[in-house]
């Protein structure tokens, strides 16, 4: 009986969740919560994260990257396209992706796949990716979920592969549960727990700075599977 309880439960947070995204209007602005003027900022950051990962000494390769909770494409034109050969994108919203089709139908030859399914049910090809880009989608994954999901990952990197997360962080060390969008921020120290539990190691953390005042802080996280 619990069993189904917690399906019914988890049917309801991930239901909510694509209600709400059908919403929103699939531009930039839109993408960002009404903060659109930060994309720059934040492909910029994101950029130099990126970078000094290719200047570590065991980089990923640049052959292939996925964008998870790809959207209208914002990340795979702007950040993943400029240092990769090909690129995947997985986002549950199909209007979305009709909107990153049209958006990046000029670089059509390095898209491989769009994926329209949400990254609880996404099944990986083993070791295809060199980066996996998850970035402002894991908040809309339950805890168990999210694990899940991180593991699957892991058996989709190739050598030296890597998982990068860019997810907001709340100020306190407490979970703070938006119904309206069926989202959870979680405290930095629930992400080192879930990663741990994930048996994924951290090589790589640091804040995106420079956002407006306000918002939740931006965590980049760099994550390799612990082998």
């Amino acid at each position: 009986m619990e069993k189904e309880e917690n399906a019914v439960e988890e049917h309801e947070f991930y239901a909510a969740a694509a209600k709400y995204w059908e919403h929103v209007p699939p531009t930039i602005d839109g993408m960002l919560g009404g903060f659109g003027f930060i994309s720059q900022i934040d492909i910029k950051g994101s950029n130099k994260f990126l970078k000094d990962l290719f200047e570590s000494k065991t980089p990923p390769s640049k052959t292939y990257a996925l964008d998870c909770g790809a959207g209208i494409g914002r990340i795979t034109k702007n950040l993943l396209l400029n240092h990769f050969k090909h690129v995947d994108l997985v986002e549950q919203n199909s209007n979305f992706l009709e909107v990153a089709k049209s958006c990046l139908k000029s670089y059509a030859s390095r898209i491989g796949n769009y994926y329209p399914t949400g990254l609880q049910n996404f099944c990986f090809a083993t070791k295809k990716y060199d980066v996996i880009w998850c970035q402002w989608v894991l908040s809309h994954l339950k805890h168990d979920d999210l694990i899940e999901f991180f593991k699957k990952c892991s058996m989709g990197l190739r050598c030296n592969g890597l998982i990068i997360v860019k997810e907001n962080v709340t100020s306190s060390e407490n979970l703070e549960i938006d119904t309206k969008d069926s989202s959870v921020t979680r405290p930095l120290s629930e992400f080192h727990h879930i990663f741990q539990e994930s048996n994924l190691v951290c090589i790589k953390e640091e804040q995106q700075h420079k956002f407006p005042r306000g918002l939740y802080p931006v965590y980049m996280f760099a994550l390799r599977p612990n082998i």
